[in-house]
């Protein structure tokens, strides 16, 4: 909340935050493009305006978002946009619901990110971190703190969702329920003696 000179409060809008400066990640991106992905998403797997596409985008909301913002926590230790940017973690994400049977919608978030980063901004991240810091990036970023941050985050995750919506529809059901894979994988793994 916040105080106007005559005394009332009223409530922050996402576009009342201060700008960026050139140095800082972008926070607001990262969770504009999970909130957007995760209400594109909904409609993707459940087409229609009724309850079941409410409860997808409620389902889906927390686990995308979360994604989308997790490799942003190597600021705290590490190197930004390499320690956490990179394919080897993407891969713990996308195992992680096979294997567990949970955390299904995360890579989604990560893999965002990833995609927004690369395409969405200048420096680009370590794909290949650890075993090379080289950053990929392409020629359609802008910086952070540019006026047009906002709008490339809100093309690119149009981008993304009508690729998501293409996967879903012609290669592979986003929806599937992954328990049942992570139980036949226990399975396997206990035929092993693991």
């Amino acid at each position: 909340m916040k105080r106007g000179r005559d005394g009332t409060v009223a409530a922050i809008r996402w576009f009342d935050l201060p700008t960026r400066r050139a140095n800082d990640m972008n926070k607001r991106g990262h969770v504009l493009n999970g909130l957007l992905l995760a209400l594109g998403l909904g409609f993707v797997l459940e087409p229609g305006v009724d309850a079941a596409t409410a409860r997808a985008i409620a389902e889906i909301t927390v686990p995308v978002v979360l994604g989308a913002l997790f490799p942003d926590v190597d600021t705290a230790f590490g190197r930004h946009r390499k320690t956490l940017h990179s394919l080897p973690v993407l891969a713990v994400f996308l195992a992680y619901p096979i294997v567990f049977g949970n955390l299904q919608y995360v890579w989604i978030g990560v893999l965002t990110h990833y995609i927004l980063d690369v395409v969405g901004s200048r420096r680009g991240i370590a794909l290949f971190h650890p075993l090379s810091d080289k950053e990929y990036s392409l020629p359609t970023g802008v910086t952070t703190s540019s006026k047009y941050a906002d709008l490339v985050t809100v093309i690119i995750t149009a981008v993304e969702i009508a690729a998501l919506w293409a996967i879903h529809t012609y290669v592979v059901n986003l929806n599937l329920d992954l328990s049942a894979a992570a139980q036949t994988a226990s399975e396997a793994a206990a035929g092993f003696g693991i």
